[in-house]
């Protein structure tokens, strides 16, 4: 990897190789060369008088970037582009008088950005791939285990362990697809010039403008775009970068759901992130297992969520062709978000490969739970042994609240199926109302829910990436 890496507070805790290469100055820089380089190839081509000999010169060094050099010439110069073009002609001094020629500076800079994010936006899909996979997994496994379910974060119908597993999924899904179509998508932003006219590419073609079209296109196919932005300013549209950080935003989001989903299951001891033999969860309290990862989680993506203002508003504020007030910001929120979602992930991933169910604790809150929800089918047993269904629903309404007083107001456990089996309007034995009490009764569809959800939208999606399933996970550092 090379030692000119992304410096972020990210960097060295969380985020993967990949991704800090992505954003590291080896990378941008040697970009920005490859541009230049098609750039020549392509006037070259369409007849300028550029020679296959500077080409070559320049394709000899395009790895080999003097960053003192580099540095020297932007002190002296206050331009970082004229910099480097700098320090690549004194290596290249046969194609100095060719390089970036006719271009504007955000020939490579815009170019280039567009080219990185396209290229993190298929990490992250990898990565996605991959948490996909693991909760396919975990969902698989308890696709039939009831456990209780919660609407404002009170006790509702069952659900099972399993099917909860498939709305993270539904929600990574859509994230998917998003990502997608954000790769599909991005065009390169080509040659156009300091105001997006042209000019000074019509003036080099002698006024053809059927060559500065074939300039935008050839350039465009090196650096493997299908197409170009079809108008701008100086610069691509800044609602671009809007859009690839809302795309990030989006994974922040459907992680820091899983994630506090997580987090309250852990206080419930029902379902916990994986906690390693030696692991301290607390300086002060030795018992104590916090659900660190899943808090980190929760933690990178509300700052996801924020940064995605950012370029918002700098694509709101854009003054005609262009400002510069732009630039500083974007060096800033564009690499963070990805950085950040990629260290989501890939702890997403962590966790998601290694969950911790407790099932025994999961069937002590269900049965403190079901004989409320058991109600209405013990009161139409009743009502087919010759009860009358109102007055039924009337002594199940006084035994139900009687048995909340018990529980909320004594401590005692939820006694209902005695109070029910000791009066005589049901006619029940206590045997009989406790069949009652299977959860598996109570959980719907859910396990057909899950294999269906199953074969029907995840396994296409993991069959048709199946390749990113085979790259190594991230390991955590802490």
């Amino acid at each position: 990897m090379s030692k000119n890496v992304y410096e972020s507070p990210l960097s060295s805790r969380y985020a993967s190789e990949e991704m800090l290469y992505l954003f590291s100055p080896d990378k941008k820089f040697t970009t920005w060369r490859r541009l230049w380089i098609a750039l020549a190839r392509a006037e070259m081509e369409l007849g300028l008088p550029v020679t296959q000999a500077q080409i070559d010169e320049m394709e000899a060094h395009v790895d080999e970037i003097d960053y003192p050099l580099a540095a020297e010439k932007e002190r002296q110069l206050r331009h970082d582009v004229m910099a480097h073009i700098h320090a690549f002609g004194a290596i290249c001094p046969t194609a100095m008088p060719i390089i970036h020629l006719g271009a504007t500076s955000c020939y490579v800079g815009d170019n280039t950005d567009i080219i990185l994010m396209r290229e993190g936006l298929a990490l992250i899909r990898n990565k996605l791939v991959q948490v996909l996979d693991r909760v396919a997994k975990f969902a698989d496994t308890y696709k039939a285990l009831p456990a209780l379910g919660f609407t404002h974060f009170q006790p509702a119908q069952l659900v099972t362990v399993g099917k909860r597993a498939t709305l993270w999924m539904n929600e990574l899904l859509m994230d998917l697809e998003e990502t997608e179509y954000r790769i599909s998508s991005l065009k390169l932003l080509g040659c156009k010039g300091t105001t997006g006219t042209q000019a000074s590419f019509l003036e080099l073609f002698e006024g053809d403008h059927e060559k500065c079209k074939e300039l935008d296109r050839k350039i465009a196919q090196e650096m493997g775009f299908e197409e170009v932005i079809p108008v701008s300013g100086q610069t691509y549209s800044r609602k671009v970068d809007a859009a690839v950080l809302a795309t990030l935003s989006g994974i922040a989001q459907s992680a820091s759901k899983f994630a506090t989903d997580l987090r309250l299951l852990c206080h419930l001891k029902e379902v916990e992130e994986p906690f390693e033999k030696n692991q301290i969860g607390s300086s002060a309290m030795p018992y104590k297992r916090n659900p660190m990862r899943c808090e980190r989680i929760c933690s990178l993506a509300r700052y996801v969520i924020a940064d995605a203002v950012n370029p918002a508003v700098t694509a709101a504020t854009q003054w005609f062709e262009r400002t510069l007030d732009d630039s500083a910001n974007k060096r800033i929120s564009v690499p963070e978000a990805f950085l950040a979602v990629d260290a989501i992930l890939n702890i997403y991933l962590n966790v998601a490969s290694n969950l911790v169910v407790h099932e025994k604790v999961i069937e002590r809150h269900i049965l403190e739970e079901l004989p409320f929800m058991a109600s209405e089918n013990i009161m139409m047993d009743a009502v087919k042994r010759g009860g009358n269904r109102q007055e039924l629903h009337e002594r199940i309404r006084i035994h139900a609240l009687e048995a909340g007083r018990n529980v909320k107001d004594l401590g005692l456990d939820n006694n209902l199926i005695e109070l029910i089996a000791a009066d005589p309007m049901f006619g029940m034995s206590r045997e009989e109302l406790t069949a009652h009490l299977e959860p598996s009764r109570y959980i719907g569809r859910c396990p057909e829910q899950v294999t269906d959800f199953l074969e029907e939208a995840v396994r296409p999606v993991l069959k048709r990436h199946a390749a990113a399933l085979n790259q190594a996970e991230t390991a955590l550092k802490v």
